[in-house]
């Protein structure tokens, strides 16, 4: 028989919008300092990419402010050893992992390499099909489990990917295998420009845990303390054999999907300031540090001023950098050239001196 009272998940919240704690947070001044400065950090290149590509110095890129607490948080809780499948928005996750920005900047300048994950860095390469990634963490733990390791792998996806089949097949197929994964989605509210409630007629995200015998659970996640804490406990879980958990940290995105996007055709102006002036969840952490007397305005200014003269520094060398040549590219398919790409890696060769030739002619 159907009980509502069932599938009323209470959302976990260990740090308010007033930045004040609950006292189960078992978390170190020195770690809530080293998290500030990442989310605030991210922020920062987050906006430094989006003008870069309004500047036509990059291409399509999708912005992640307002999602920090999400992906720095859970990012915190995992070790080197566990693997991140992310999708197009998490790069500040992955960058906590060990993704330095000179790649991140490849890879919105399209660069050949730009998906190229550096050794001894547990990432697969970002994910542009929707929920796709969710498969790829399944095959990931499924390998961990065969093999005895004590890997735990992490889907990051977003509100609308829990609506396309590889979710739902990730989901049944971790919980059958009791596989090391943790699915952590960040609901910002909109796919695209989709509102989350013309996506599902569940209350939650989380509750969809149930139908796939896994534990589900909600989490403000705009408290970077509060989702540290679950992604702790969901990993622990997975890495001592007790499979799969389903996160559902609720977010939002402040800015447009992508570049391509305009959100004002499908949310108001209201709407966004209330995120933005009461559950901003950098503005949040920050308001518990000062309150600790662990951060100061002369502490922002020196982070804000030294980091965007770091990042336009990285930015001036990689931009000087040479494009890779499009036969190039034909290195970049498999790990050995096979006979077909020898083939036409020969003929763009030939093209490409023929055109050369007669621009001089």
């Amino acid at each position: 028989m159907y009980d509502e009272n069932q599938l009323k998940f209470e959302q976990i919240q260990l740090l308010d919008e007033k930045g004040n704690v609950n006292s189960k947070s078992t978390i170190s001044d020195d770690t809530l300092l080293e998290m500030y400065k990442c989310m605030r950090k991210a922020r920062l290149i987050d906006e430094k990419l989006l003008r870069l590509q309004r500047q036509g110095r990059i291409g399509t890129y999708a912005p992640f402010s307002g999602q920090e607490a999400a992906q720095i948080g859970s990012a915190f809780a995992l070790e080197k050893h566990d693997w991140i499948c992310p999708s197009y928005r998490d790069l500040a996750a992955c960058m906590v992992h060990g993704m330095p920005f000179e790649q991140i900047m490849h890879y919105v300048k399209g660069h050949l390499y730009g998906g190229k994950t550096p050794d001894g860095v547990n990432i697969l390469p970002i994910q542009i099909i929707i929920a796709a990634q969710t498969l790829h963490a399944v095959g990931i733990a499924f390998a961990s489990k065969l093999k005895k390791e004590q890997s735990v792998s992490v889907s990051y996806f977003g509100d609308g990917a829990t609506s396309e089949g590889d979710f739902h097949e990730a989901l049944n197929f971790a919980s059958v295998y009791q596989l090391p994964v943790v699915f952590f989605c960040q609901n910002n509210k909109y796919a695209i420009s989709v509102p989350l409630k013309r996506q599902m007629a569940s209350r939650t995200i989380a509750q969809k845990a149930i139908a796939y015998g896994m534990k589900g659970v909600q989490v403000d996640g705009n408290d970077v303390i509060g989702v540290y804490e679950v992604m702790k406990e969901a990993v622990e879980r997975a890495r001592s054999g007790q499979g799969p958990t389903l996160i559902e940290a609720d977010t939002y995105r402040l800015g447009p999907h992508t570049t391509s996007d305009d959100p004002n055709k499908y949310r108001s102006k209201e709407e966004e300031l209330e995120w933005v002036r009461e559950k901003d969840p950098i503005l949040r952490l920050r308001k518990l540090l000062e309150g600790k007397a662990l951060w100061t305005w002369e502490d922002e200014e020196r982070l804000i001023n030294g980091f965007q003269l770091e990042l336009d520094n990285q930015i001036q060398e990689i931009e000087q950098l040479d494009s890779p040549k499009i036969e190039e590219s034909f290195h970049y398919v498999y790990s050995k050239m096979n006979p077909q790409l020898l083939e036409q890696q020969k003929m763009t060769k030939s093209i490409q001196k023929e055109k050369a030739g007669g621009l001089h002619g």
